[in-house]
């Protein structure tokens, strides 16, 4: 859990600044992202072969 202490008649705004800044140091968002895209091993090797495939047709029409 994130504690911001306060000072006394401090701002809300800044406040809320590091309570943000905190959040983000924690990594929170960051792994949440790479949960929800996670990609199976076989599903990333398809898709790199098929890109190497794109490439190489790409490469033989300019010759």
């Amino acid at each position: 859990m994130i504690v911001v202490p306060l000072k006394e008649g401090e701002n809300i705004e800044k406040a809320l600044k590091k309570f943000k800044r905190k959040f983000e140091k924690t990594g929170v968002v960051k792994e949440l992202r790479n949960r929800q895209a996670f990609e199976k091993p076989s599903v990333s090797k398809r898709k790199q072969t098929m890109r190497a495939v794109y490439v190489q047709q790409l490469q033989q029409v300019e010759e």
